[in-house]
């Protein structure tokens, strides 16, 4: 009887890390396409800069914020996919078993504690962003910063829910 709950319970725990494996990838193919709009606003700022001579502080911060989420918003995919940064030439010596083990204790010693504080931090600095208002130095950049401060932090979150499930 223990056993069969016991099983239940493993059953429900790999249900949730596939299911947020799932939300990862979801997220990093959305975050995919936010290539094509970087791509596009580039491409414009280039033509405008170069035929019209006319520069944009707007569309140079965009691009800025555009790669920025890219590559927040896919991280998360990345760790699920194994794309992480990683030593190769140590790595692929190990076994298997090894390998699973240096990858347990690089989650739980180094990156939840680091994705937990910059969490922590990430919030009041987004909370104090949205409170004032905060918008670019520069009078003709973006307003609103801290709509890509919350992108920062939703992305250290799917990084941190796909690192749980690996786990």
């Amino acid at each position: 009887m223990g056993g069969a709950k016991e099983a239940q319970g493993w059953e429900r725990i790999h249900r949730l890390a596939q299911a947020l494996e799932g939300l990862t990838r979801a997220v990093g193919r959305l975050a995919g396409w936010l290539a094509l709009a970087l791509v596009a606003v580039i491409l414009f700022d280039v033509m405008m800069r170069r035929w019209f001579v006319v520069g944009s502080t707007r569309l140079q911060e965009l691009e800025w914020h555009l790669h920025g989420a890219l590559f927040l918003l896919a991280m998360g995919y990345g760790y699920t996919r194994g794309a992480h940064v990683r030593i190769e030439v140590l790595h692929d010596r190990l076994s298997p078993r090894t390998q699973a083990a240096v990858e347990l204790a690089g989650l739980l010693l180094l990156l939840l504690p680091f994705l937990g504080a910059l969490i922590w931090f990430g919030w009041d600095y987004l909370v104090l962003s949205f409170s004032m208002d905060e918008a670019s130095p520069s009078p003709t950049g973006l307003p609103h910063r801290w709509i890509i401060k919350g992108v920062m932090l939703f992305g250290f979150v799917l990084l941190g829910l796909a690192a749980l499930a690996r786990i």
